[in-house]
């Protein structure tokens, strides 16, 4: 299977966000905060609003009822969740100026979800800025007989302290933490479906991807015959062990990019890599680009959605 790796996160978030855990927490958060809270998947294109209406704001409801402002949205989440892959908890403004904040949980090395909460203002909405935001929502082609609508929803949108949206958000990655946790013991559940051999050279890999991982040290923890080992880790992985492994690194190494004041080199072996080349060698194998054109590309993106 040649996205084996991959359907294996998304069984563990799945699995996740089905736990009583999460589902206990998120009720406790919305009843405590009177925020929204959401668990979406990894994948930072995620960020249309789903059915769970808990919450949240009546006026992000209506602009994406009208469906016009979805560039604006769409720019917006991608930053804020690519920020909060580098760094962590990350909060953002959107361009109503609202706050949304998105907190990664993460199953070692690998991200899982991100937990999402805001479409608060952080000081009271006043109407004067609702007329600024008008002209906005006019050149997006919101029909005038939207706007007033909109403009009550504006109004009526909740406002939190700085400080105490802040201390929301700590909450918030406290118990990112705790499902970082529970997801390792989801992990283990849910390795049993595969050979054991395979689960324990994964778990190896994820933890030692900075370090050398030759077949004989891997197969050896596995259990197994480096023959052996090899046939069953490409039967269900879909790639041969060095190939995983490169893919592994160049995914670490694709989030160390976007945190401008680290050099390539030092990312290179931060990853694994035992010289530049190679790294550069096996990045655009993998992305199809060069580490330098990836980093200007997504640093464009991210200057464009300020």
């Amino acid at each position: 299977m040649i996205n084996a790796d991959k359907d294996f996160e998304q069984t563990l978030f799945e699995k996740l966000h089905r736990s009583e855990l999460f589902l206990t927490y998120q009720h406790a958060f919305r009843n405590a905060t009177g925020l929204p809270l959401r668990l979406v998947d990894s994948d930072t294109n995620n960020f249309c609003l789903d059915d769970e209406s808990v919450n949240r704001s009546g006026f992000c409801e209506k602009l994406h009822l009208c469906k016009m402002p979805c560039s604006a949205c769409v720019d917006i989440n991608h930053r804020l969740m690519t920020e909060a892959l580098v760094n962590g908890p990350s909060t953002c403004h959107c361009f109503a100026g609202m706050a949304a904040t998105a907190v990664p949980v993460r199953h070692g090395p690998r991200l899982i979800a991100f937990l999402k909460t805001g479409q608060v203002f952080t000081s009271v909405p006043a109407p004067k800025a609702f007329d600024e935001l008008s002209k906005v929502l006019s050149r997006q082609g919101i029909a005038a007989d939207d706007m007033e609508s909109l403009k009550t929803a504006y109004l009526q949108t909740r406002a939190v302290e700085p400080e105490r949206y802040q201390s929301m958000v700590f909450l918030l990655a406290t118990f990112a933490e705790q499902l970082g946790k529970h997801v390792d013991k989801i992990a283990l559940a849910t390795e049993g479906a595969e050979p054991t051999a395979v689960a324990r050279a994964r778990k190896l890999i994820e933890t030692s991807l900075a370090d050398p991982l030759p077949l004989a040290v891997v197969a050896r923890h596995a259990g197994l015959s480096e023959s052996h080992f090899c046939r069953i880790f490409k039967e269900f992985t879909g790639l041969t062990l060095t190939d995983y492994i490169n893919r592994r690194r160049i995914e670490w190494a694709k989030s160390e990019l976007l945190k401008p004041e680290v050099r390539i080199s030092e990312i290179a072996f931060q990853v694994g890599y035992q010289s530049l080349s190679q790294f550069n060698r096996s990045f655009a194998r993998f992305t199809g680009s060069s580490p330098t054109g990836f980093r200007r590309r997504e640093c464009v993106s991210l200057q464009r959605a300020d």
